[in-house]
C-alpha cells in the first residue's frame, strides 16, 4: 500500500521467524533490490525483543543498517528463536541496485495477528 512517505507492507508465515523473513524478503521487494552476481557473504546477527513486533522492527532496522552502512542485502535467511531473541544466518551480496530508499522501520499500526493460516502483520516503513 502506497504512500506519499510511508510503504505498508503485509506479511504471513506459520510461524513468527517465517514471519520476520517474509518481512524481509518484501521489504526488498518493495526497495527494488538487487543484488550483484557473484561469491555470496554470510552473516550473523543476534536482535532481541521484548515481542513479535518489536523483535520485527528490530530485525527490519538492523537489514537496513548492513544496506545502508556495508551495502549488502540478504536472499537466504536462517533464523532460530529463544523466547524473544533471534539468531540469524544470512547469506547474500553486494546491493547492485536499488530503486527506492526506505529510511526506518515504524511502530505505526503494528499489530502480529494470529490468522487461520498462521500469522500476519502489516509494516510501515519510511521512505
Amino acid at each position: 500500500m502506497e504512500h506519499t512517505a510511508d510503504w505498508e507492507l503485509e506479511a504471513w508465515a506459520a510461524d513468527l521467524p517465517g514471519l520476520l523473513e517474509q518481512a524481509a524478503r518484501g521489504m526488498y521487494a518493495l526497495a527494488g533490490v538487487r543484488l550483484k552476481d557473484g561469491p555470496r557473504q554470510t552473516c550473523s546477527i543476534t536482535v532481541q525483543g521484548a515481542d513479535g513486533e518489536s523483535l520485527l522492527v528490530k530485525f527490519l532496522s538492523e537489514l537496513l543498517y548492513l544496506g545502508g552502512q556495508k551495502g549488502l542485502a540478504f536472499e537466504t535467511f536462517d533464523l532460530h528463536m529463544a523466547g524473544y531473541t533471534l539468531q540469524a544466518e544470512l547469506t547474500g551480496a553486494p546491493i547492485a541496485t536499488q530503486d527506492k530508499e526506505i529510511k526506518a522501520v515504524t511502530y505505526h499500526r503494528l499489530a502480529i495477528h494470529q490468522e487461520p493460516h498462521g500469522l500476519a502483520v502489516n509494516v510501515v516503513f519510511d521512505v
